[in-house]
């Protein structure tokens, strides 16, 4: 298998773009994508797409990229895989190239879900997947859901409400220098601890915002890298982990299965270890997510997350930054866009090009769950010069 490289990425502002579509979206990413190749690029260099989209696409998937981008004849995969659709899109890409079928691909993510009410969204999602959701019309939606995973984990780990809430101080503060970030200000630790419940544990600042975006990554091939740029960032490993979506056929709710079979399956083609991370980009669509997968990742000791919390650890600046870029829980969360949009910003972290940059950033990890834990994606990448 040939090694593969990104040459180049881009993404939106991820907000509400009530006034544009995904036809609009898609091609501001890819233009932002595009310019940023070091050497130039032509369109008719990309030789197919992988196209990660979770919920309304504006019509028929795969035909919109190529028509939003002027690509009549580029060939279009449509990826959808739960919240781990970008991160799964980036692995479909790089095995399209590795294998020899194509030397530059397109990935692409985007989703626009705040045209739809929160309240029909979830029941548009029920409605297709209602043999394996049947708890969703009994209110075991994603908050509750998982607040039933994080409550169980407060009760058996020397955890408190108030580490999530450092997640989410944590979080903010990052995303306040996030240009592209939706929610762009910082909030106290009391802020976060005394907001409005959603679903105990979590209040408000401990939920991302449902947001719309597109971003966009170009992939090639060891063989013409040199073509594009002098700094390309390698795609080391990639992961897929699943694991049973109920509930009553967990065992231990402390911990999502599918994120350390992901992790391991990365970290095994990498040939790398948790202990080689410099910045992670990792899922905290709810703040106790992004605590558990701590250990998960390997970044922890089981029950021991919160330590790199009190230690500083995560922040930009401390041991091993998460979230830099302020995570879904402040950039917002368009779930075909996200996973693709934490490895534009791993990208730029890489380079050192980033907004919120962590010094002598080397490896990068890009994490993804979803399912809403029955299916996770991880993706490593190394930066110019490996």
């Amino acid at each position: 298998m040939r090694r593969v490289a990104i040459v180049g990425a881009g993404m939106t502002p991820f907000a509400e773009h009530f006034a544009l579509g995904i036809k609009d979206l898609v091609p501001m990413a890819f233009a932002e994508c595009l310019a940023g190749v070091d050497r130039g690029m032509a369109k008719t260099d990309v030789q197919a797409a992988w196209f990660g989209a979770m919920g309304n696409t504006d019509g028929f998937p795969a035909g919109i990229v190529a028509d939003a981008l002027g690509m009549p004849d580029l060939p279009v995969t449509r990826v959808e895989n739960s919240c781990a659709t970008g991160n799964d899109a980036v692995r479909n890409a790089l095995f399209g190239i590795a294998s020899g079928a194509c030397d530059v691909a397109l990935v692409v993510g985007a989703d626009k879900l705040r045209e739809t009410a929160q309240k029909d969204m979830l029941w548009e999602w029920e409605a297709m997947a209602r043999d394996m959701a049947w708890d969703y019309p009994l209110g075991l939606i994603a908050p509750a859901g998982f607040a039933l995973h994080v409550s169980r984990y407060l009760h058996e780990s020397p955890a408190t409400r108030e580490h999530l809430a450092m997640v989410a101080v944590k979080n903010h503060r990052h995303g306040a220098r996030n240009p592209k970030a939706r929610l762009q200000f910082e909030i106290t630790l009391e802020q976060a601890l005394t907001a409005p419940a959603v679903a105990g544990p979590f209040g408000v600042y401990d939920c991302a915002p449902q947001s719309d975006g597109a971003a966009a990554l170009l992939l090639a091939a060891e063989d013409v890298v040199d073509r594009y740029t002098s700094r390309p960032v390698w795609i080391r490993g990639v992961g897929l982990g699943l694991d049973s979506v109920m509930h009553q056929h967990k065992r231990d709710m402390t911990t999502f299965p599918a994120t350390v079979r992901a992790a391991r399956a990365a970290f095994g083609m990498a040939g790398l270890s948790p202990r080689d991370v410099d910045v992670a980009e990792v899922h905290d669509f709810f703040t106790g997510i992004e605590l558990i997968s701590y250990e998960d990742l390997g970044f922890a000791e089981r029950f021991e997350g919160y330590k790199l919390l009190e230690t500083g650890a995560t922040s930009v600046g401390g041991a091993l930054p998460v979230n830099p870029s302020g995570g879904l829980k402040t950039k917002g969360h368009p779930p075909g866009a996200t996973g693709v949009a934490q490895c534009v910003e791993l990208f730029e972290q890489l380079r050192g090009e980033a907004a919120n940059q962590v010094e002598g950033a080397r490896i990068g990890l890009a994490h993804n769950l979803g399912g809403p834990t029955a299916v996770s994606a991880v993706t490593l990448l190394e930066g110019p010069g490996a």
